[in-house]
């Protein structure tokens, strides 16, 4: 029994470490002009990801994002958007009807990625990475909705998470971007 034990023991240390081990940097996307962007190209900044969609009642954030982006960028900071049609079918535009809106409507300047799913079966690899503690080593943090904030910090491990209602210049952001 002790023997079993100690395998099992061995085995779930191991399943733990390589969590641990898993940041950012090994993931790679699309980005909303369809080309490849590799996450590892960010080491040494600090990022929020945000699952976005243009026709939402918070869609509004895409201004407050763009104002963090510009106030923070040259602070080794950046945005990555990710827009994802999971929640009442609020992103029905294609990459293209996307990027035109944000540009339009809000001036994003800041990285826009293709649409993607950010839950379920077709769930992005980043975004598993993101909401769940068996992929990043932190914490389980499900997207409940359009413009959840996740935290990566500079060594490109989860941070933290700020839920859709919270406002892109909340305190919890502000003082993760600003952390010494």
């Amino acid at each position: 029994m002790k023997k079993i034990l100690f395998i099992a023991l061995i085995a779930l240390s191991g399943f733990i470490m390589n969590a641990q081990d898993k940041t950012l940097y090994g993931f790679s996307a699309k980005t909303i002009d369809g080309k490849d962007f590799n996450f590892s190209s960010l080491k040494g900044k600090r990022v929020l990801i945000v699952n976005t969609a243009s026709e939402c009642g918070l869609t509004p954030q895409y201004k407050d994002l763009e104002a963090l982006y510009k106030q923070y960028k040259d602070q080794n900071f950046v945005i990555i958007g990710f827009p994802a049609n999971n929640f009442g079918s609020q992103e029905p535009g294609t990459n293209s009807d996307i990027k035109s809106f944000c540009s339009k409507n809000y001036g994003v300047t800041f990285q826009m990625m293709e649409k993607i799913s950010v839950k379920g079966d077709d769930k992005h690899p980043i975004y598993k990475f993101l909401t769940e503690k068996k992929e990043n080593g932190k914490m389980n943090a499900e997207v409940t909705w359009n413009f959840q904030k996740f935290l990566i910090d500079e060594t490109g491990h989860l941070a933290d998470f700020v839920g859709p209602q919270g406002s892109p210049k909340d305190e919890k952001i502000i003082q993760f971007i600003s952390k010494k």
